[in-house]
């Protein structure tokens, strides 16, 4: 039986009959392909200057009932994406003495990665993108005792890109003094896999109270806080160790700073240049 064809394939042979307007949507569909199809129609239609419909023509001249048709299909191509690497590596416990629990390790991280990316619902990444490049809102970020990493990453990015973002102090005892200036224009972003914590719990319980829109990163069981939070970020994180793995977590991350980027670009870039002009003169990195 024929593989069926790619979005990809279909819209190089389709490019001769494509209306202007199309042509530069298949020109954004392609430029971060197949993720960049995994936005909202509302996004994609914007970021390439055209109208909703004319996605939805797009869809139906590529063989598709509509844009959910054709999206699902891109989501399925940025799944199979993940797997091709470790199917590329099956020969690896045959031909490299000790390699059997790394393939099995890298084959239950390839699976997570995919699976999160079947699950993952395109607006809510679209609808938080949407919060973090609002920047009169501050941010506040904090993990657990394994997902703290997760928080000082997003933290580390967020905070170049953008003002008002703020890491909570490791030790619970110090989160009412971040508290005190939550109000309803704070986001609270928090990491919380199994074991879940009861303090990260009553930090969201607080900032709730407050009036804070709160993010929540969280494993495929789903955190207490799911319960308080206004988005949801479900990861996948079962591999064969004893510790949980974050890198489909850490996935999300970068996708949505690479976004949010994207939308902040004319203050990002000032803040980007401002900050390589500090590290020169302060000469904290070597040269090239």
């Amino acid at each position: 039986m024929a593989k069926p064809l790619s979005v990809k394939d279909r819209l190089h042979e389709q490019a001769g009959v494509l209306t202007p307007a199309e042509r530069q949507l298949s020109s954004v569909l392609m430029r971060d392909y197949p993720v960049g199809g995994l936005q909202s129609i509302t996004r994609i239609a914007e970021a390439a200057g055209v109208s909703t419909p004319t996605v939805i023509r797009l869809a139906r001249k590529l063989g598709f009932d509509g844009f959910p048709e054709l999206q699902a299909a891109m989501r399925d191509e940025a799944s199979e994406q993940f797997k091709t690497p470790i199917r590329k590596r099956e020969g690896w416990g045959d031909t490299k003495p000790g390699s059997a629990a790394f393939t099995a390790f890298a084959e239950a991280v390839f699976d997570n990665l995919s699976r999160t990316i079947d699950r993952l619902e395109p607006g809510t990444l679209d609808a938080i993108a949407g919060v973090l490049a609002d920047r009169q809102r501050p941010v506040y970020l904090s993990g657990g005792r394994i997902t703290r990493s997760n928080a000082d990453y997003f933290y580390n990015h967020l905070q170049i890109i953008r003002p008002a973002v703020t890491l909570l102090g490791a030790s619970p005892n110090v989160w009412p003094q971040y508290i005190l200036d939550m109000d309803r224009a704070s986001v609270l972003i928090l990491f919380d896999i199994r074991r879940y914590e009861r303090d990260l719990e009553r930090l969201a319980e607080l900032a709730k109270e407050r009036g804070a829109e709160i993010i929540l990163f969280t494993d495929q069981w789903g955190s207490p806080i799911s319960g308080l939070a206004d988005h949801v970020v479900n990861a996948m994180i079962e591999v064969p160790s004893s510790w949980d793995s974050t890198l489909a977590i850490n996935l999300i991350i970068e996708a949505l700073v690479a976004e949010v980027q994207t939308r902040v670009s004319d203050t990002a870039r000032e803040r980007i240049e401002a900050l390589e002009d500090m590290f020169r003169s302060t000469r904290i990195f070597r040269k090239p």
